[in-house]
């Protein structure tokens, strides 16, 4: 199985199209954003992560995703989150993952996502100092 995307959104949708086949409409993707107060804060965003399955592959597997600080020099993980998913072979599905981030300064993390030993795909965001 592949991880096709993954992306931080503030929302998206999923709609039938003739075929029928599948759309999924993405709004408010991000990599970065304003902090709600100053530091310290916890943020809770959205990231989005669409998977693809083979179709020789049996379509059971478990999503890994480790929120990483690297702003020291070294990974410090700062959460992570384990989903077990359900696809029938060839076709795709998603998983939603919220984590509580708290952060201590204005840094970028990464969301390292793979399933099972697979492939990291290493999603940032920076969170910058607020507005106004």
């Amino acid at each position: 199985m592949d991880i096709v995307a993954a992306l931080f959104t503030d929302t998206f949708n999923l709609r039938t199209v003739e075929g029928p086949a599948t759309r999924i409409d993405l709004s408010g993707v991000f990599f970065s954003m304003a902090s709600p107060s100053p530091v310290p804060v916890t943020i809770e965003p959205h990231l989005m992560v669409l998977i693809r399955c083979r179709p020789n592959e049996p379509g059971n597997g478990v999503l890994e995703v480790s929120f990483v600080d690297s702003s020291s020099g070294q990974d410090v993980e700062i959460a992570k989150n384990l989903s077990p998913f359900t696809v029938d072979p060839g076709k795709f599905t998603y998983r939603l993952v919220r984590a509580q981030l708290a952060f201590d300064s204005y840094t970028t993390i990464e969301a390292r996502c793979r399933i099972a030993d697979g492939h990291v795909t290493a999603v940032p965001l920076t969170l910058l100092p607020p507005v106004g």
